[in-house]
């Protein structure tokens, strides 16, 4: 028997092949698996190339930071493992220009550095920049804007650093690991990391930051990492891309949510296509297994070959989904690169073993049960061709297909919140217009006789086929709303996305601005450039304490908390929340507060420190202690680029502290010289060029926008073959009931004017209900996901109707056309 189930089950598929029996189901499973790897590839290399620009504001894949020298052993060990390398030294310091001096952070840089993004410098003050092609040459200073402004030099002037005197070469516009969290208060200087020792300015108790920057691949790093963590010094802290930047991480994770959205309903999609195509094959091999039965096979025979046919199928539909799949990827590769400008790095294996494990998915969760039925088929079927086979319990039916689907889920999402989501919303979708449907072959059952000839027998259609009729109104209202969930809601959060980084975004920062300064800076921009800046006050303080417990003792529950404890932070005071700021927990205190202190914190930190609403916090700002409760929480949308603080303090004690002000402001490309009268007008402003980084991120944007709108394409698709599979269902019993009609002299244009209106009026009602359940998820992604405002766009519900009834109306007419265009005598011969 071993040898007898291969043969039997190879030749029933390539009889079964040959005949059209497996064309819906092999169609719908090579859809899943080639959406799935199309877009695991292409995901996969949009991924890395997001993990390339993480990598890019740190300079580095990996950075080692310290406050003492680092151990030139993990250099040694980084290289061994196949990792580039470079090291830098930060110090502040005083910088000396004839009688001129000013306060600078200097950056001095090794050979290698930086390991990943570019320098960008400029001949001139606020000139066009370029990247740079290497680091400064000993005896070389490349120069901020603002330290340029302050000493009122420029390129070609000399400058004197401890005992070592340079000249200024270059203006020094960004560095890819430039903070832009406003730590260093200084403007700064890059020199060459050998001419440090001829300065004689970094002795023993002198505040110096050593670095140490490796860069490989994903493995390589991983196992570094893992060598060297548990050996780092307690005053050693490690970074990796996790920690590149709220603004860029932010970015990304957005991105990531996007493709995982989109690729996640694709799936699923073609998994429901894949279910009702077994469940017609099914049945229509009920007359085959009862005949072989009542030939002597067993049941074990039979699901033995069953196995093998659906085996056969995942290795036939694995295969050519994967080369379908790198094949489209590889493509859209290639327009990605011509249309937008960026390559994308090669893909991972790793799509290869998900498309594969999508078809055992699809197979083994949606069609399996139906077949399984197959095996218990009653021989005396072979007489009797209306006797069905047991059927299996909803519960081992649609269990398996959950089960089985949440289990490729977890492997290709593990989002909890957006499983969450669209499996509810999904399912809130099928039981609505399940409910619907319900309702409207009860309403039908009873008006379905008011109307012509073709209205007549095309509702009675509906309300005799009860139970398909309902399950089409749900498969039909499912394609739909995902078809406008990704089709139409899709653009209206892309584009409020967009939106908050407009080509107006802030694109410069000042720092150090003191109060007395701050009218004049907004009336120097108002004049020159017709523009108001956004300013917020800057106080430098340390967390002391949290509820009386030192905060140098207390444990955190992540990185970022534990970071936030071990150095001086950027607080804030204000009245008015910004815009880019939302409270999640607690209240605001209102922009006319005048009672006592009381704090606000980025929610994401408080849970890090484990601190909630009522915790109290206390703050040494240059040596003065302020004590305050936390009130409220909030959701900072950091890729905003606005002025954002992890720490906000209301009004009243707080304005008496020691403080400087932030200011933000765009400056249009072709005014961006006058940035050079600023730093003269106001020599201790310091100006932060952040366009580099806007750019990095609009770029994070469109790589989501063209990764999503390509895998609508599969979307679609799916969608489309749902609507297919939904329409066969009843396929071989319109045939029948088509012959009937036209041996008693119904004409073939009045039915298929009947079938016409039953599949428009599905069409119409499940586009409507689509269009509800795209509206209702839609919000709730855009709201609990992306953080991201949303309107509901005013075509949706008119695009719902109309697509239904053209797409359902016209599909459904077409698929029927030829069952009812058959000769009734070769159908009616079937039956008998």
């Amino acid at each position: 028997m071993s040898l007898k189930v291969p043969l039997f089950a190879w030749r029933a598929f390539l009889r079964d092949l040959r005949a059209g029996e497996l064309s819906v189901l092999l169609v719908a499973i090579v859809l899943a698996v080639t959406a799935m790897t199309a877009v695991g590839f292409f995901t996969d290399r949009v991924g890395a190339s997001m993990k390339e620009q993480a990598s890019q504001v740190l300079a580095a894949d990996l950075v080692l930071r310290s406050a003492a020298p680092l151990p030139a052993v993990f250099l040694a060990e980084a290289r061994e493992i196949g990792l580039a390398t470079a090291e830098t030294l930060a110090f502040p310091t005083v910088v000396l220009v004839g009688e001129e001096t000013a306060l600078a952070a200097v950056d001095a840089v090794g050979d290698g550095y930086p390991l990943r993004g570019q320098l960008t410098i400029a001949d001139t003050l606020f000139g066009d920049g370029r990247p740079a092609t290497a680091i400064p040459a000993r005896g070389e200073a490349w120069a901020e804007p603002g330290l340029l402004g302050r000493l009122d030099i420029d390129v070609g002037a000399t400058l004197t650093i401890g005992n070592l005197t340079l000249r200024v070469t270059q203006v020094l516009q960004y560095k890819p690991d430039q903070n832009i969290g406003f730590v260093n208060l200084a403007p700064g200087v890059m020199v060459n990391l050998a001419d440090v020792p001829a300065m004689s300015v970094v002795k023993p108790g002198s505040r110096v930051t050593w670095h140490q920057m490796y860069a490989g691949s994903d493995a390589q790093i991983a196992e570094f990492r893992t060598r060297v963590e548990p050996r780092l010094r307690p005053d050693t802290s490690i970074r990796g891309r996790e920690d590149a930047g709220e603004q860029i991480n932010a970015a990304i994770d957005r991105a990531q949510r996007f493709l995982t959205l989109a690729s996640l309903v694709t799936v699923i999609l073609a998994a429901v296509a894949a279910a009702m195509a077994a469940r017609r094959y099914a049945l229509r091999h009920l007359d085959n297994i009862a005949l072989l039965k009542t030939l002597g096979a067993s049941q074990r025979f039979v699901l033995a070959v069953t196995m093998g046919e659906l085996l056969l199928v995942i290795i036939v539909t694995s295969t050519l989904g994967v080369l379908l799949g790198y094949g489209a990827q590889y493509g859209l590769a290639v327009i990605a690169a011509e249309l937008v400008g960026f390559m994308l790095p090669p893909a991972s294996g790793q799509p290869f073993l998900l498309g594969i494990l999508t078809a055992a998915t699809v197979v083994v969760g949606f069609a399996l049960p139906h077949l399984l039925q197959l095996g218990s088929t009653p021989p005396l079927r072979v007489l009797r061709k209306d006797l069905p086979a047991p059927r299996l319990s909803a519960l081992a039916t649609w269990g398996t297909a959950l089960a089985a689907i949440a289990a490729l889920v977890f492997v290709i999402v593990r989002d909890a919140l957006l499983v969450g989501l669209i499996a509810g919303g999904l399912l809130g979708m099928a039981l609505l217009t399940g409910a619907i449907g319900w309702l409207l072959v009860r309403a039908l059952g009873r008006f379905r006789g008011a109307a012509g000839i073709a209205w007549r027998y095309g509702l009675a259609n509906i309300a005799r086929r009860g139970t398909e009729s309902i399950v089409q109104i749900v498969a039909f209202g499912l394609s739909l709303m995902v078809l406008l969930l990704l089709g139409v809601v899709r653009n209206d959060i892309l584009a409020t996305w967009e939106e908050t980084l407009p080509a107006t975004a802030p694109n410069h920062f000042m720092i150090n601005i003191e109060p007395g300064q701050l009218p004049g800076l907004r009336a120097f921009f108002r004049t020159e450039i017709g523009r108001d800046v956004t300013a917020l006050p800057l106080i430098r303080g340390r967390l002391a304490s949290i509820n009386g417990q030192p905060a140098a003792g207390f444990k955190t529950a992540g990185a970022q908390g534990a970071a936030f404890l071990q150095r001086e932070s950027n607080l804030t005071w204000t009245g008015v929340l910004s815009a880019s700021n939302t409270v999640t927990d607690g209240k605001w205190w209102g922009p006319d507060y005048a009672g006592p202190p009381q704090v606000s914190l980025d929610a994401k930190l408080a849970a890090s420190l484990g601190i909630g609403i009522g915790d109290v916090l206390r703050f040494n700002v240059a040596g003065e202690d302020i004590e305050a409760p936390v009130t409220s929480l909030r959701s900072v949308e950091w890729d905003s680029f606005q002025p954002n603080f992890f720490v906000v303090l209301s009004p009243g004690l707080a304005t008496d502290l020691p403080q400087t002000y932030l200011a933000s402001v765009y400056v249009p490309r072709d005014r961006v010289k006058v940035l050079g009268q600023l730093v003269r007008e106001f020599p201790g402003v310091t100006v932060i060029d952040l366009e580099v980084i806007l750019a990095q991120v609009r770029s994070v944007i469109d790589r989501a926008a063209l990764a999503v709108q390509y895998v609508f394409v599969f979307t679609l698709l799916a969608g489309l073959v749902v609507l297919l599979a939904a329409i066969q269902i009843t396929r071989d019993e319109r045939r029948f009931e088509s012959a009937i009609l036209h041996t008693l002299g119904a004409a073939r244009r009045k039915i298929l004017q009947g079938v016409a209106v039953e599949f428009l009026t599905l069409g119409s009602l499940s586009g409507v209900l689509a269009a509800f359940g795209a509206t209702a998820l839609g919000w709730a992604l855009a709201h609990y996901v992306f953080k991201l405002e949303y309107g509901v766009s005013p075509l949706l519900w008119p695009l719902g109707l109309m697509a239904g009834a053209l797409i359902v109306g016209v599909a459904g007419t077409l698929a029927t056309r030829r069952a009812v265009s058959e000769p009734p005598v070769a159908v009616l011969r079937d039956r008998v």
